[in-house]
């Protein structure tokens, strides 16, 4: 039994070596159309390309529906005894989120928050676009480099409300500071959603491409987190002489190669990675529970998003109990044992409230979720992004309650220029939001590094 147990590993090592040598090869990845249109066909050629300003506003008619309807739902169906958020959203923690929202949000305080940093919009194929610019006044001898930061779902450019400051002022040990570029993903928020199907994070590459290169950024540093991971995946594998460096929170690499090494290390885990770090990928039983747990939402929301669409965009309670149930989870899955879901340990109503107000008083939670079905689609997934190699510098930050975990040996199958990998030992998905202050202090690591790897080029 031992020989045959040895014999079938050196099966998935033979099997694994053959997928390094011919899965993951430096190619042409794909050319998209620049100009793709996504907004509607009778405003082709005659749309405003300048950048106008723009701020957040909370009408009063809108903040008199959404109190109604906080204060008018239904009786919620008692939760089960001695359960936390096992089943999902704890009904009995429902109602003081919905009051507080109801009653003590200061709305025209939580406006004036969110206006705190200068705001844009842009008409880019066909939609307008809605971004953070955040310009930094710097004394001599200090650089300001272009930094693309990219959010993804449930969440908003409120995630990087607390890094902004971080990250626009000097920080000790670095002659650069940031002009951050911050855009709510289409569909998202205070940006329009394409009107025919087809927008994936590829194309929204292209989109935040042009963007970049309207604001007269030819070279910049990408970020990204979530979708926004894939999104700077897209845009580090399509647009290299461009980008300068990629930093993500949520690095992964989806291919071939990397499921047959999954595979091999369920048998042999320290031939794939460190055993300190083994549990956040193994026992594999383990990760395919926490999918089938967890992870009915991404199915629901690849197939059927306008119908799930239907309940949110209608009920507040709805948005707020299916929203905050990820914040729940993502930040620590042992929060699903909790009553409270463990919301204040990291967030506090406000902060997660703001982040519900961008997708309610835009009714986009609709159309934000119709990217989990583009992204999917046989037209999406037949770019192989993931099948090609990138020569930009790439820096991951792994949190240790992060969705996904992937060693380095893996990441650096596509990404050759891996610099460096920042494995925390706290943290969640939502990390700029949750630990900005450790998030900026990677990313002006990263980025420093991504300086002197051009240079060392440069002088070669």
């Amino acid at each position: 039994m031992a020989k045959l147990i040895f014999l079938a590993g050196l099966a998935l090592v033979g099997a694994a070596a053959w997928f390094v040598l011919t899965s993951q090869v430096p190619g042409s990845p794909p050319q998209l159309d620049p100009n793709e249109w996504w907004g509607p066909q009778d405003l082709k050629g005659k749309t405003d390309a300048s950048i106008r300003s723009f701020e957040v506003r909370f009408s009063q008619e809108m903040i008199r529906d959404l109190k109604e309807r906080l204060k008018n739902h239904r009786d919620i169906i008692a939760p089960l005894e001695g359960v936390g958020f096992e089943y999902g959203f704890n009904s009995k923690q429902l109602q003081p989120w919905v009051q507080y929202w109801a009653e003590q949000y200061q709305f025209q305080d939580r406006e004036k928050f969110f206006n705190k940093f200068p705001q844009f919009k842009t008409n880019i194929q066909g939609l307008d676009i809605h971004f953070i610019r955040v310009k930094p006044q710097v004394p001599a001898g200090v650089t300001i480099v272009p930094l693309l930061l990219l959010h993804g779902w449930p969440g908003s450019v409120r995630e990087f409300y607390e890094a902004i400051p971080l990250l626009t002022k000097k920080t000790e040990g670095y002659d650069f500071v940031f002009e951050v570029i911050i855009p709510s993903l289409p569909g998202y928020g205070f940006s329009d959603a394409a009107v025919r199907p087809g927008l994936g994070a590829p194309q929204m590459g292209v989109i935040f491409k042009n963007l970049m290169n309207r604001l007269g950024h030819k070279k910049y540093y990408i970020q990204g987190g979530d979708w926004g991971a894939l999104i700077c995946n897209s845009m580090a594998t399509m647009f290299q002489s461009e980008v300068l460096g990629y930093h993500s929170n949520m690095l992964i690499v989806q291919n071939g190669w990397t499921a047959i090494k999954t595979a091999v290390g369920a048998v042999f885990p320290s031939l794939v990675v460190e055993p300190h770090l083994a549990d956040r990928m193994y026992p594999l039983s383990k990760y395919f529970a926490y999918l089938m747990e967890e992870f009915a939402y991404l199915h629901l929301q690849a197939t059927k998003p306008d119908t799930v669409g239907v309940g949110l965009s209608d009920s507040p309670g709805g948005l707020l109990a299916y929203i905050l149930e990820k914040f729940s989870t993502w930040t620590r899955l042992e929060h699903r044992y909790q009553v409270d879901g463990g919301l204040g340990y990291r967030f506090s109503k406000d902060q997660l409230i703001d982040n519900l107000m961008v997708y309610w008083s835009t009714n986009s939670i609709t159309t934000s979720m119709r990217l989990y079905a583009e992204n999917m689609s046989n037209k999406t997934r037949a770019l192989g992004i993931d099948s090609y190699t990138t020569v930009v510098p790439t820096w991951a930050l792994q949190a240790k309650n992060e969705l996904f975990y992937q060693p380095p040996s893996m990441l650096s199958s596509k990404f050759t220029n891996l610099l460096g990998v920042s494995v925390l030992d706290d943290g969640g998905h939502f990390v700029a939001f949750e630990l900005p202050q450790v998030f900026a202090k990677d990313v002006f690591k990263a980025v420093k590094a991504f300086k002197e790897f051009h240079k060392t080029k440069t002088e070669l």
